[in-house]
């Protein structure tokens, strides 16, 4: 049973619903949230239970809106809705992303890290947000030896993201204090993520099928936002949690051809989208993908193609 409480951001214990524009004030006697800027822009709604707290953040305005987050305290964030012209993602540990469609993305934040975010919506932002107490997180099974929770920044996960819309859709519906199926719906998530932090930590031993969907396009993804910059195997492979041997195997399993290869044949497919216009010169086109000498690009693309990019240009007209 949820009962109304004035608890601390460690116990976060009994129920507290708000209906408002903001939620409870941030600081000792209230538990952590997500600071967002300007505070006027989102309407907030939260429920709080026995370890864990759930928020709906829904924007009302189109408006640049950023986000910080710093606590002892588990983020998990659900994007709704979630499509943006501009903006920057950065979770203390990983690599920013400056992916543009995050619609059902998560991004999980691990006690103690950074999170910073800005972004420009092209449709109004809808988050789902769930703080949990470390201590009162579940153990993975006894067979599964797992690290910490570690950081995520755009990732897809069916199980998580299923019990967090349920919770979302409760947190809706809920007019009183007391909700039993809140609870119950609070422990599978919080069941959910260890199990996801569990299975991705040992995915490592299962890389003869190669890359999963998630990681796919969270790769294909980050090298797409980042075409014309260079792109570290490290980085990549942090993204999906594994090491740079077993990351660079089962790319190449999955994609036909090594990473640097994989980035490079994307950079050539866009120079030839922009080759087929009229306006950009060949040494524009090679800077645009991220080549800084010309001879360097033609040497590239013909690698690619067959082809010069002059050459390749007049074969369209």
């Amino acid at each position: 049973m949820l009962v109304n409480n004035s608890s601390t951001p460690a116990a976060m214990s009994g129920a507290l619903i708000s209906n408002g524009t903001r939620p409870p004030p941030v600081g000792s006697t209230a538990r952590p949230v997500v600071e967002i800027h300007p505070a006027d822009v989102v309407k907030r709604r939260s429920v709080s239970g026995a370890g864990i707290a759930a928020e709906i953040v829904q924007a009302t305005r189109r408006e640049k809106l950023e986000f910080r987050f710093r606590a002892p305290i588990h983020l998990l964030t659900v994007c709704d809705r979630g499509v943006r012209s501009d903006g920057d993602t950065f979770v203390e540990g990983l690599p920013r992303s400056r992916l543009r469609d995050v619609r059902r993305k998560l991004v999980f934040v691990p006690a103690g890290h950074e999170y910073r975010e800005w972004q420009e919506p092209r449709v109004l932002t809808r988050l789902v947000y769930f703080y949990f107490d470390p201590a009162w997180m579940p153990l993975p099974p006894a067979r599964v030896v797992a690290p910490a929770l570690a950081p995520r920044v755009f990732f897809e996960d069916a199980a998580l993201s299923d019990t967090a819309l349920k919770l979302m859709r409760l947190i809706e519906q809920v007019r009183d204090a007391s909700d039993p199926y809140f609870e119950a719906l609070s422990i599978v998530l919080a069941h959910e993520l260890v199990r996801f932090n569990a299975g991705t930590a040992a995915v490592e031993t299962r890389v003869r099928g190669g890359l999963a969907a998630w990681q796919q396009r969270t790769v294909a993804s980050y090298i797409a936002e980042h075409l014309a910059e260079p792109i570290a195997v490290g980085t990549l492979a942090k993204l999906v949690r594994l090491s740079p041997y077993y990351f660079c195997r089962a790319f190449k399993q999955t994609f036909g051809m090594p990473p640097h290869r994989y980035h490079t044949s994307r950079r050539i497919e866009h120079a030839k989208a922009l080759l087929a216009g009229p306006v950009s010169s060949v040494t524009q086109v090679g800077w645009a993908v991220g080549f800084s000498e010309t001879s360097s690009f033609t040497a590239a693309f013909h690698r690619v193609t067959g082809l010069t990019p002059t050459a390749y240009r007049r074969s369209l007209m």
